[in-house]
């Protein structure tokens, strides 16, 4: 199983498509709970968790005697196998597109405007953890914006 470069690359290619499927959809269609809380946040993320696991388990046999999780020097050797590099990329696809499933429900639920809500799913896409950041930082911004037209507002009366 997964024995060639042909079917690595096909595989690479399959989990990208869906994942790029997944990220157009919170783009373009954060209004639908169907698109952002089941494709986005479960199916994508785990159909391409069944790769990772299939590819880990399948291969960690090829992984170098000096290979592992304990340091650098370890993982570096750990990716030295295709197969479980491969594993590690498509483990970012799924938790990234999963933490930007979060961001569109999570902007939803406080009023967060989506335009400005499009960089940072670009920038997780692109960055993940940068991305987490700008949407935290976005998020945190909104809030005091609405506080204080809230205070404003409610002056007004």
């Amino acid at each position: 199983m997964f024995e060639s470069s042909e079917t690595l690359e096909s595989i690479f290619s399959l989990c990208g498509a869906l994942a790029m499927a997944g990220w157009a959809g919170l783009i373009l269609l954060p209004r639908y709970p169907l698109v952002v809380n089941v494709i986005a946040r479960l199916v994508i993320p785990a159909l391409i968790g069944l790769v990772y696991i299939t590819l880990m388990l399948s291969k960690m046999g090829l992984a170098p005697e000096n290979s592992g999780f304990g340091s650098l020097a370890e993982v570096k050797a750990l990716f030295t196998v295709d197969a479980l590099l491969l594993g590690g990329w498509v483990h970012y696809l799924a938790f990234d597109l999963f933490v930007g499933s979060w961001e569109v429900s999570d902007a939803r639920k406080r009023g967060v405007h989506h335009l400005l809500v499009i960089p940072c799913l670009l920038a997780t896409f692109m960055a993940g953890p940068a991305g987490l950041v700008l949407y935290l930082l976005v998020r945190t911004a909104a809030s005091a914006m609405s506080a204080n037209r809230s205070i404003f507002q409610g002056g007004n009366n």
